[in-house]
């Protein structure tokens, strides 16, 4: 499942990157790879949350 997310490249030069269906799912890198990876990890801690009640 995809998830449409919005990348933005900070003034410092590293990218921030928000899963705009999870609302708090915000994650960052120092290359726009590394952020995309980075939140991806953070789509899944998400979901396994959400599927055991946290």
């Amino acid at each position: 499942m995809g998830y449409t997310v919005i990348l933005e490249q900070e003034p410092g030069g590293r990218y921030l990157v928000h899963a705009l269906a999870l609302p708090g799912c915000v994650s960052q890198g120092d290359t726009r790879e590394e952020a995309l990876v980075n939140i991806r990890e953070a789509n899944g801690t998400v979901h396994r949350g959400l599927h055991r009640g946290w």
